[in-house]
């Protein structure tokens, strides 16, 4: 069982037609990337366009950037394989234990309308691989469909950035659909901290989803228990 883990980005760097930039969440990126590598895992980089992901400048400001962003930022090697990210079109699902999607609004403009995107993560979960999303980037599932035509989300438990905390957020408007309604349209069985902004993880087998950043820890250490279990029924 390799122990190669694929982190997907958005490639999209603006908020629809508001002039205003986007991209992916630097807390939801690096908070599991550090859990992951320190717990002795690889990791690749991949987005639809390939390249260096856009980040949402709001969430990697110095004055109160969060320990595991510095240390990702100080890091030559992680920013390079970062800046070097595949194309999606060109990943492997078979080559990865488990496919990893963070947040960031620009995750809402990109992943959902990727064909190569949903099928990496449809072959990569039926192949056994975990997956992983937090906050916006459940927007990935939400173009994944099984073998059998089913929505990869179906009667699965899952969670993501609510609809509360889109209108909290005065963004309800400009995103290209709301994210929970999407996933409860699709069949997910939705949970959630009803408390915005709240932590709150939601494990089903060898699929984990978190709410928001708030969540980035526990899922990143959920992410490593459900590899574990896979990789112990493996050997078995």
């Amino acid at each position: 069982m390799t122990n190669r883990i694929l982190i997907l980005l958005t490639s999209n760097d603006a908020l629809g037609d508001t002039g205003k930039p986007t991209g992916f969440h630097w807390e939801e990126l690096t908070t599991p990337y550090w859990l992951l590598r320190d717990a002795g895992y690889d990791i690749d980089f991949a987005s639809p366009a390939g390249g260096q992901p856009p980040a949402d400048p709001q969430t990697g400001k110095k004055e109160d950037r969060p320990a595991s962003v510095q240390r990702f930022m100080d890091d030559e090697d992680a920013m390079g394989a970062l800046k070097a990210s595949r194309p999606v079109v060109e990943a492997n699902a078979d080559a990865y234990a488990a496919i990893y999607l963070p947040g960031g609004h620009g995750t809402m403009w990109d992943l959902a309308q990727s064909p190569a995107v949903g099928g990496l993560i449809a072959k990569a979960y039926e192949g056994g691989a975990v997956i992983g999303a937090i906050c916006h980037g459940p927007a990935g599932l939400t173009g994944a469909t099984l073998s059998s035509g089913e929505p990869l989300v179906r009667g699965k438990r899952v969670n993501s950035f609510t609809d509360a905390e889109e209108r909290e957020v005065g963004l309800d408007k400009v995103v290209p659909y709301l994210l929970e309604s999407r996933l409860r349209e699709q069949g997910a069985k939705f949970e959630d901290n009803p408390e915005p902004f709240g932590a709150h993880v939601v494990r089903d087998g060898r699929l984990v989803t978190g709410q928001n950043p708030a969540s980035a820890e526990k899922l990143g250490k959920l992410l490593i228990e459900a590899l574990q279990e896979e990789a112990k029924k493996n050997a078995a």
